[in-house]
């Protein structure tokens, strides 16, 4: 006993030192288990007692387990119970019972997703009582193949042949092998049992998993003197044989307890096949019935109804080889009847037919031997009708157009009006868009005609010498009242020309509307298919359209070329001649606007030949002015004249009135007339040079010339346009070009300089809107360009403060590319950045608006983080409160005070999270 003690104790003390869960029973100290489950059945069966179905816990040094007072457990509280007081406390997972299971049979039956199951009561209860589910593979493992194992696979097999050639060794020196070691635990759980069939009477070289007769040595250990004759030996024969028969016995009963625990699965595994192979003899006659119904509907419905369908197909066929025969014939009647119907005029229905026998013959009757030849045919005579088309309407076009002209109170009619619907309709059908540019060339053939005839008569009734240049339509010397004698003769009889061309257009309107469907305001005698797409209707509306402007623009071209430009220029028109062809000009252009829909503009220049040369000298004068005072300004600031305020305070209201104001000219040395450091705009200061004052002054002026002469508005805002684009371009020489130095011999350009232009462009682009609002009330043609010119100047602008925060940022990044973030602080670069902001501030802060320094100043501060980010990664200053970050941070608290001093951004953008961003990568 005492041994055993000691045997527990090394064993208790070996589970202590490696941390494993063996579990030892006192009882039994050379019992030792892995598993806490058979530890717990090793107490069940051994130490327990159990009194009417119910378990009682005798488990404990003094016989009497204290944790369990009450009698009467089940097997799960039981087992609760021993795993919590009797078993090791080492943390394990719950082993799984059939009172783990999440689903149940009553579960399985009120599952509501299987709905309602008919053949849920004619299953067997087993694993296929329900239906199993395919699980698809997992997408988020790896694809796990037998090849996957082969370097495992190889390595393992090399140890086991060692293990294998080992063992041997061991089974030839008569070792043990592990089989004997659980063969003779086996035979210790068999004395505990007590039953009548012992297995430690066998011994353990029967157990063997390399038992082998044909061994020597295993045969001499179970037969000992098997070649012996003496009378011992045969006495030991007898005994060797009934030991050999009593191990039978052992393992026979053995057995016949297994059969006897495992009889009733057997007897159910009998009875269900039994069950299963009545059901398969009933499924088997089943199906033999089935395919006896089947194969008597098969013989009397089927076949029968598949006869008749046969049947019906043939006929079918039949009728479809009768209709190919009719439309053959069809077909062969074709040419008759097309020329048939061009004996009519009938284009529409003859290009109808052609295409239909096309189409059939494409689709219904391909390959038929016998009409080879007709797609060529029928093509050959579709190209004739296109061309006799054609050569129709270019007689009718040249005969209704040539034909004379009615006098003043007649009413013009189309000719031959069928005759011109027939040929338009057939061009239509044939697709044939181009008779409108062929009469859009007759016509002005026409117009040529008929000025060379009108420019002719006025020749032979003028005394002067005369001579005729280009096609005959412009004359030499010919006097401002003689032409505008010729012009109104022409304007009338053109006029009457275009209202027989605007007849001719609408019956082709008509035409087009009614080939498309389209029946509003078509004619009410067309009675043909619609064969015209939208598509093509709206190409046809189109070259309509463009049809009557071009026309109406050609003579207007023509009217304004009657007199060539050297006869214009040799004298300048009174205003009563001005005021004669300003009527004749708009007689003529209302016509044509009627006619066409559009406003004709190319005779507009005719009428403003006077008035375009005296605005392109006064523009010349201006423009010289304003270029000698660019080049000779020092772009340094200059008073401002009471007179130029009151200017600034017209235009403000829109008033570009003549008044004293005009006579202000730009203020010298001398004391003169009281004076003002800026100029007030809206209630805005705007402090100036002297370049922008004369510009203001000039466009002043184009303004009120425009008032006095209309004519010449739209010259005059182009002008305007002109001046104010040379302003821009000369002013960005200057400065940003640094032409100044050169020019005006300055010395440097200075922030102060470009913060001076920069303003300059801010008054003109207050001043563009009441500009381009006071021409536009005058000619709303005229304005284009101020468009293109306020971008221009924003972009000017913009050039400028990009300079500046160039000069800045350049200043700033050389600083920065020598700080490295030591001692002393603040550093020599951080005040010198300090000392670069206060004189950018110090020149501008005068001159710029409040908004627009801000502006500057946020994006140098913002070139400023960006710089200093990467100055603090190229040094390696992380935000970690070392000595560094402590000298970054006294640097930037320099330099926010500086920013907080001059006031160069809005305070809450200063504050201390501004810079929080520097140390992110």
């Amino acid at each position: 006993m005492a041994t055993k003690s000691a045997e527990e104790l090394r064993k208790l003390s070996l589970q202590q030192e490696h941390q494993q869960p063996w579990e030892v029973c006192h009882y039994c100290p050379m019992q030792t288990f892995k598993a806490s489950q058979d530890f717990i059945k090793h107490l069940r069966d051994r130490h327990c007692t159990k009194e009417g179905g119910s378990y009682v816990c005798r488990y404990g040094f003094n016989g009497v387990c204290a944790s369990l007072p009450l009698d009467g457990v089940n097997d799960r509280d039981y087992e609760t119970h021993v795993a919590k007081y009797h078993v090791n406390q080492v943390a394990r997972e719950p082993e799984w019972s059939v009172f783990s299971a999440a689903q149940n049979l009553a579960a399985v039956l009120n599952d509501p997703s299987r709905g309602k199951q008919t053949n849920l009561f004619t299953k067997k209860w087993g694993d296929s009582f329900v239906e199993k589910v395919h699980i698809p593979p997992a997408t988020t493992l790896p694809s796990v193949l037998w090849n996957d194992f082969d370097g495992y696979l190889k390595r393992i097999g090399r140890r086991y042949r060692r293990h294998v050639r080992l063992s041997t060794q061991q089974q030839q020196f008569g070792e043990e092998s592990p089989t004997s070691h659980s063969h003779r635990l086996v035979q210790r759980e068999s004395q505990h049992d007590g039953g009548v069939g012992n297995l430690n009477d066998i011994p353990p070289i029967f157990m063997k998993n390399s038992f082998d007769l044909n061994n020597p040595s295993t045969f001499a250990d179970v037969f000992p003197g098997v070649g012996e004759t003496s009378e011992q030996s045969r006495q030991s024969g007898r005994l060797l044989q009934e030991r050999l028969s009593h191990y039978l016995d052992i393992v026979e009963v053995q057995i016949a307890k297994q059969v006897s625990q495992k009889s009733s699965a057997f007897f159910h595994a009998m009875t269900s096949q039994d069950t299963i192979m009545e059901q398969m003899s009933e499924a088997n006659t089943n199906v033999k019935k089935l395919r006896s119904k089947i194969q008597h509907i098969d013989s009397s419905l089927v076949k029968d109804s598949l006869k008749i369908l046969q049947l019906a197909r043939t006929r079918q066929h039949y009728y479809t080889t009768l209709e190919k025969l009719r439309l053959m014939a069809t077909v062969h009647q074709t040419q008759p009847m097309i020329q048939l119907l061009l004996g009519t005029q009938d284009y529409v229905a003859a290009l109808d037919l052609i295409g239909t026998t096309q189409e059939i013959l494409a689709q219904e009757l391909v390959g038929v031997h016998c009409f080879r030849h007709l797609p060529m045919q029928l093509k050959e005579m579709e190209r004739l009708i296109d061309k006799m088309l054609n050569t129709e309407f270019e007689r009718y076009s040249t005969a209704d157009l040539n034909r004379p002209l009615l006098t003043n109170g007649e009413c013009d009619r189309v000719l031959d009006e069928d005759k011109l619907v027939c040929i338009i309709m057939g061009l239509l059908r044939e697709k044939n868009f181009k008779f409108i540019e062929k009469y859009k060339e007759e016509a002005i053939v026409a117009i040529k005609a008929i000025i060379k005839q009108m420019v002719i008569e006025v020749i032979a009734s003028s005394d002067a010498e005369i001579c005729l240049t280009g096609a005959g339509e412009e004359a030499q010397s010919l006097s401002i009242p003689d032409w505008i004698q010729l012009l109104e003769k022409a304007t009338i009889t053109l006029l009457k020309l275009l209202h027989r061309i605007k007849l001719v257009h609408d019956v082709m309107e008509q035409t087009a509307n009614a080939s498309s469907g389209n029946q509003v305001d078509a004619l009410t005698f067309i009675d043909s298919e619609v064969f015209l797409s939208q598509a093509d209707h709206q190409l046809v509306m189109e070259q309509l359209a463009a049809l009557l402007t071009h026309v109406c623009n050609y003579c207007h071209e023509r009217c304004a070329n009657l007199v060539s430009s050297q006869s214009l220029e040799k004298s300048v028109a009174t205003a009563d001649e001005i005021m004669r062809l300003t009527n004749i000009v708009e007689r003529f252009s209302s016509g044509c606007e009627d006619i066409c829909g559009m406003q004709c503009v190319p005779l507009q220049a005719a009428l403003k030949a006077q008035g375009t040369r005296f605005a392109q000298k006064f523009h010349a004068e201006r423009k010289s002015k304003l270029a000698l005072l660019l080049d000779s300004e020092r772009w340094k600031q200059v008073d401002i004249p009471n007179e130029f305020q009151k200017i600034i305070d017209r235009i403000a209201k829109n008033d570009f009135s003549v008044s004293k104001a005009s006579e202000a000219e730009i203020p010298t040395n001398g004391p003169q007339v009281p004076t003002s450091p800026v100029l007030l705009v809206d209630g805005k200061p705007y402090t100036l040079v002297g370049a922008a004052l004369l510009l203001v002054q000039i466009v002043s002026e184009y303004c009120r010339c425009a008032m006095q002469l209309p004519v010449v508005a739209g010259h005059l805002s182009r002008h305007v346009v002109d001046l104010l684009r040379t302003f821009n371009s000369r002013s960005c020489q200057l400065v940003l070009g640094a032409g100044a130095l050169h020019v005006a011999g300055l010395k440097t350009i200075t922030s102060g300089n470009l913060a001076l232009v920069s303003r300059a462009l801010q008054l003109v682009l207050w001043l563009l809107p009441k500009v381009k609002h006071h021409f536009h009330q005058l000619d709303p043609t005229s304005v284009a360009g101020y468009d293109v010119v306020e971008k221009d100047f924003i972009g000017h602008i913009k050039e400028i403060e990009n300079k500046v925060l160039l000069i800045v940022t350049t200043l700033v990044v050389n600083q920065l590319n020598t700080w490295d973030g030591r001692p002393p602080v603040p550093s020599q670069s951080f005040r010198n950045i300090s000392r670069h902001f206060v004189k950018l501030h110090e020149a501008i802060a005068p001159i710029l608006p409040e908004q627009q320094i801000h502006a500057i100043y946020r994006t140098v501060h913002r070139n400023f983080k960006d710089k200093l980010r990467e100055q603090l990664l190229r040094n390696n200053i992380e935000n970690n409160g070392g000595p560094q970050h402590g000298s970054v941070t006294s640097e930037l608290v320099f330099y926010m005070e500086t920013l907080r001093t001059l006031k160069a951004l809005p305070q809450e953008e200063l504050t201390d999270s501004t810079l929080d961003d520097i140390w992110l990568k």
